[in-house]
């Protein structure tokens, strides 16, 4: 039996992100495209038989006991009754509130590891179950290929996506997206698409303009990446994004920005840097 794993946690991008309607319990429909990138976490996991489950993260503000990856340990253990326990180090790379979906792929990645070394033997479709109630993106990361997704994100079709190479700035602050989805001022009534439309162009992201005048600073990163390519923001913000043909193209538009701009280079995924076991 394997006592220790090493998985990666990789982020994703948002290329488009309509919000089609809003169900009853609050929920939100929608169709995006998720980009998975070579941008990620990384988790250690050693299995522990005396039922213990710590977690231990460079990022001392995810040091609680709410903690994604803690809740879906948790959640791994309750659906199959499993007893043991498991020591967890996250090392965090991915920024809170960024729309790049850190905290959903901590917990699949969580889900898929501790299955692996618990043998709890649950397929993919049961981790997938047991990660949409953690989050909506955590399904994603368990299946671990770009897709295209509608419902709240959690019906997942694999996509083929061109090559791309991505600048991503990560403004300085924190959108939570509980704050944009319940915002009055949210466009809601999107016009479902088709694919066709997507590779035309006729695309947006519905939280755009409104996270863009509540949170100055994203505006100016929009601003100043659009100089240099179609830029636009990824899942609720804050984070923007642009694609390039090439690395080099794109690793020389990062080097252009102001300092006070942080941001990072990535490679697009057709399947995620996870370590998936058989």
């Amino acid at each position: 039996m394997n006592d220790f794993l090493c998985i990666q946690s990789p982020a994703k991008l948002n290329l488009f992100l309509h919000i089609t309607g809003r169900r009853p319990d609050g929920y939100h429909e929608l169709q995006t495209i998720f980009q998975l990138i070579d941008y990620a976490d990384t988790l250690e996991v050693i299995r522990r038989a005396d039922g213990e489950l710590t977690l231990d993260c460079d990022l001392s503000a995810l040091n609680t006991d709410d903690n994604l990856i803690l809740r879906a340990a948790r959640a791994l253990r309750d659906a199959t009754g499993c007893k043991e326990g498991a020591s967890i180090r996250l090392h965090k790379r991915i920024p809170m509130g960024a729309g790049l979906g850190g905290g959903s792929s901590n917990a699949a990645s969580t889900l898929l590891a501790l299955n692996f070394l618990w043998q709890t033997r649950l397929d993919t479709a049961q981790l997938c179950t047991l990660g949409l109630r953690l989050g909506a993106d955590v399904p994603l990361f368990v299946r671990g290929e770009s897709a295209w997704a509608e419902g709240v994100g959690e019906r997942l079709s694999p996509v083929l996506l061109p090559p791309r190479f991505f600048v991503v700035i990560c403004p300085d602050c924190h959108v939570s997206t509980g704050d944009i989805f319940s915002n009055e001022e949210l466009t809601r009534q999107t016009s479902a698409i088709k694919m066709a439309a997507f590779l035309a162009g006729h695309t947006r992201n519905d939280c755009e303009n409104l996270v863009r005048s509540l949170y100055p600073p994203v505006d100016e990163a929009l601003e100043w990446l659009a100089q240099h390519g179609p830029a636009r923001m990824t899942g609720t913000g804050s984070s923007i994004f642009a694609g390039f043909d090439s690395e080099e193209e794109a690793a020389r538009v990062l080097a252009l920005r102001p300092s006070h701009l942080k941001g990072f280079t990535a490679r697009g995924l057709q399947r995620s840097t996870a370590l998936i076991p058989a």
